[in-house]
């Protein structure tokens, strides 16, 4: 057997290995269940607003003195940056997104689960919308207490996930790590 059959082999041998502890750990089919929800709750919202609210048009809804419907077309990531950059953004988009559903598929706790199945949920949703159309539709808008981005619902569950993870970290920030625990 060559070097690189072996490590081919050696490979397929993990995956493998992953694949039968992740669809026997109840995290990971209850955090991909959360991210396909997160994903088609922020894809529903944009539909509404595009097609039914027909903000496009619009430009932009007053709703309050600290909240409006505003129309953005991000063709970036966060807050503009990277503009025009769609297929590495898309790349970067299902990396991401691939890498937290093997590490979901390892987690054994709770609230870091419910962090990356947001974040999962929340990739997906602007990789379709940058995908499909080349740009992100953003529309929610707290400019009138100082928040000058413009976001959609995928950002808000992106921001969530990092939320529940910093959360997790820090109630777990004492517990030794698996390696640790090995060793005693």
């Amino acid at each position: 057997m060559t070097q690189s059959s072996f490590q081919i082999s050696k490979l397929i041998k993990g995956a493998s290995d992953w694949w039968s502890d992740a669809r026997q750990n109840r995290f990971f089919l209850w955090g991909l269940v959360g991210a396909l929800v997160v994903a088609l709750l922020d894809q529903a919202s944009k539909y509404w607003i595009v097609h039914v609210v027909g903000l496009p048009e619009i430009g932009k809804i007053e709703i309050s003195g600290i909240f409006d419907l505003t129309y953005l077309e991000n063709p970036g990531a966060s807050f503009g940056m990277l503009s025009g950059m769609r297929v590495i953004l898309s790349l970067v988009s299902i990396g991401v997104a691939g890498a937290l559903a093997i590490w979901l598929g390892r987690l054994t706790r709770p609230i870091a689960a419910i962090g990356v199945a947001f974040i999962i949920g929340g990739a997906l949703g602007n990789l379709y919308d940058r995908v499909a159309y080349g740009f992100v539709v953003d529309f929610l808008d707290f400019s009138g207490i100082g928040f000058p981005w413009v976001f959609n619902i995928a950002d808000s569950a992106i921001n969530v996930g990092i939320a529940f993870l910093l959360l997790d970290a820090w109630q777990t920030r004492d517990m030794p790590s698996s390696d640790e625990s090995k060793n005693a």
